[in-house]
């Protein structure tokens, strides 16, 4: 990405990625991952336009005539969304990323970065999962339909790399968390969920229950963490094959100690315990981050609890306005 004038339209530019990247475009002052002279990021949100629709995703790439692209758009949701509506997950991934990367062509994009999840790995499986395993097998049987549309995206950067030559490749993060996330009690991810729920027994003096027993395990990448990733990847990483953006092994911390740095940052002093009574979900998923290592020696991770302590005060400070 040279001088000069640079255009980076950045889909989903209202999650809880697309906040991260803007903020540290914004805050950042290193040159390596802070915005630089002649850049113009453009954040997208669903006001500006359906990208499942050909013609409007058209309109969109023909407003900002983007030289880059970090696709972060997509229709997500949780566990029992994912189990009832496979054919929307897959069907409504598939427009998406299929007019983002066949506009990205058209406009001849000098690079696009899309993406993925960790829920794109065969179900049965070795450990730790790495990129080369990413299509050794079917997904879970829970979320077939939005782990497929994600897997597609991988194919496709390879074919219009084959086919015409396209700089499209992907990064698969492992579990994010931070400022803007969906702390909904209901359809959020465990931490954003919990500290939901630990924010409220402490404002109505009732017990902190967590549900399971605690002990699985779980690798989780701090948004703003994970945005000077996807901005390296932009800028730096020249395969079209995807990278997983992740801490390494060593930092896979448990369910208990993801409750307990959510109790010191809310500073909950009231009953806290877990129901073993409830299901655990798998016991852990951990990721090698051996190839950004590779290429990132030096980078330095948030503390997790440094992290967790700055995220839940930014989910206290906008409790009435975040998404919940």
């Amino acid at each position: 990405m040279s001088g000069e004038e640079s255009v980076i339209l950045v889909t989903g530019g209202s999650g809880l990625v697309g906040k991260a990247i803007q903020w540290v475009v914004e805050n950042d002052k290193s040159e390596r991952f802070g915005k630089r002279p002649g850049e113009k990021w453009v954040f997208l949100t669903s006001k500006d336009g359906d990208l499942r629709k050909p013609d409007e995703a058209k309109a969109i790439f023909e407003k900002y005539k983007p030289t880059h692209v970090i696709h972060l758009a997509a229709m997500v949701g949780g566990l029992f969304k994912n189990m009832k509506y496979k054919l929307d997950f897959l069907r409504q991934n598939l427009l998406i990323n299929d007019n983002v990367l066949e506009f990205s062509k058209e406009y001849e994009v000098k690079k696009v970065v899309s993406c993925l999840s960790t829920c794109i790995f065969p179900d049965k499986t070795t450990y730790p999962i790495d990129e080369t395993m990413v299509h050794n097998g079917p997904p879970h049987e829970s979320n077939f339909g939005y782990a497929h549309g994600k897997r597609l995206i991988d194919i496709q950067n390879r074919a219009y790399h084959e086919q015409y030559g396209c700089n499209f490749t992907s990064v698969i993060p492992t579990n994010v968390f931070g400022p803007h996330d969906n702390y909904s009690l209901e359809d959020s991810h465990v931490l954003p969920g919990l500290t939901h729920k630990c924010y409220l027994a402490k404002k109505n003096g009732t017990p902190f229950v967590v549900g399971g027993t605690g002990k699985p395990l779980r690798q989780f990448i701090y948004s703003r963490d994970l945005a000077k990733l996807f901005i390296w990847t932009l800028r730096e990483y020249q395969e079209i094959d995807p990278i997983i953006l992740s801490v390494g092994e060593k930092d896979e911390v448990s369910i208990k100690d993801v409750a307990d740095a959510i109790v010191k940052a809310v500073d909950f002093q009231g009953d806290y315990s877990f129901d073993t009574s409830r299901a655990d979900g798998q016991y852990k998923k951990t990721a090698s981050n051996e190839k950004l290592m590779k290429y990132l020696p030096d980078f330095e991770f948030t503390p997790f609890d440094q992290a967790v302590k700055e995220s839940v005060e930014w989910f206290v400070e906008n409790y009435e306005t975040c998404r919940k």
